[in-house]
């Protein structure tokens, strides 16, 4: 009876430090996504777990089982198990159910990572958030990190922005990632799962908001003791708010000198910042194409008084790519 109660007080106890520790209305991105890409993440998060607790329940239930089946008692006095060593049966099961759990994962996660390199869908949820035209280009977004700051170019729009992002709501958004410096990782959760960026490299990521909002965008990846300072806000708005909001910039943001250009490459933590002008420093021509971004240094926008290196496309934001606004 004694042993029974503490068990009984045991089971409260952890039950309500359950309750308590998860706390009451978090919200966590990751399993709360705002985009296509990150629902079809979610599903990589959600069949795996089922299909571990469904394997943790049949372990546990078969270990409480053999606990109270061949527990000391009387009529198990001697008891001597049989062999099992070399038992075919035994040996082929537990191989094969490993061999199949490792398959039902690897299957949807396959199909899921080709799909993901393609542009999302738009989704209900979007449709009804906005009015996506299906002729409107792609955005496309040169992203840079820098010890320890984010970079972002707008190259249809020819504008530049550092720690913070504004996109449309309901167009996928293709990132094209680098960095100028470490190596770090950009990562949106609500919308999506993280991509590496590396000093020389062009990587992609298809994202896409479903919904107006703000979301919370880091680094991934520890670059040094300015990391903590790595994050931004990405702001989803409709297209006509987000054209706007490009005509404001281009209106009363400073052009993006090489002394300032030069400065954002050092080392250290800035705001948030807006500038106007854009070089296209590989000649992207507002097609839905990848275009590969031309060296480490080269990689982001060049100021209008740098000599682009690699191509001769140079000049203002107002003559670089195709604007969208």
């Amino acid at each position: 009876m004694r042993r029974t109660r503490r068990w009984l007080k045991t089971g409260i106890t952890s039950a309500i430090l359950v309750v308590l520790l998860t706390g009451c209305g978090v919200q966590v991105p990751v399993l709360q996504p705002k985009g296509p890409v990150g629902q079809e993440e979610l599903k990589l998060i959600v069949f795996p777990f089922i299909l571990m607790a469904i394997v943790a329940f049949i372990v546990f239930a078969l270990f409480a089982w053999i606990m109270v089946k061949y527990r000391a008692k009387p009529e198990n006095e001697g008891y001597v198990p049989p062999e099992t060593d070399g038992n075919t049966l035994l040996e082929t099961i537990w191989t094969v159910i490993p061999i199949i759990i490792v398959v039902a994962i690897a299957i949807p996660t396959v199909i899921v990572t080709f799909k993901l390199l393609k542009p999302p869908t738009p989704t209900v949820a979007a449709k009804s958030n906005t009015n996506p035209n299906p002729s409107k280009q792609t955005v496309v977004i040169y992203v840079a990190s820098s010890e320890w700051k984010w970079l972002f170019a707008y190259p249809q729009y020819g504008i530049e922005t550092v720690n913070h992002l504004e996109i449309p709501v309901g167009q996928p958004v293709d990132f094209q990632l680098t960095a100028i410096g470490p190596m770090n990782s950009f990562w949106i959760p609500a919308l999506g799962g993280m991509e590496m960026d590396m000093p020389g490299k062009d990587l992609g990521l298809w994202l896409q908001a479903d919904s107006p909002g703000t979301y919370l965008g880091r680094s991934a990846q520890y670059s040094g003791k300015g990391f903590a300072h790595m994050t931004f806000n990405v702001t989803a708005q409709s297209q006509t708010d987000f054209e706007q909001w490009v005509k404001q910039v281009k209106a009363n943001s400073p052009k993006l000198t090489a002394t300032e250009y030069k400065k954002l490459l050092q080392p250290s933590t800035v705001g948030t910042m807006d500038f106007a002008g854009f070089v296209n420093p590989n000649g992207y021509n507002g097609s839905m194409s990848k275009t590969g971004m031309p060296g480490v240094r080269a990689g982001m926008p060049i100021p209008s008084d740098i000599k682009s290196t690699g191509d001769s496309s140079t000049g203002s934001g107002s003559s670089s790519g195709k604007s969208g606004s």
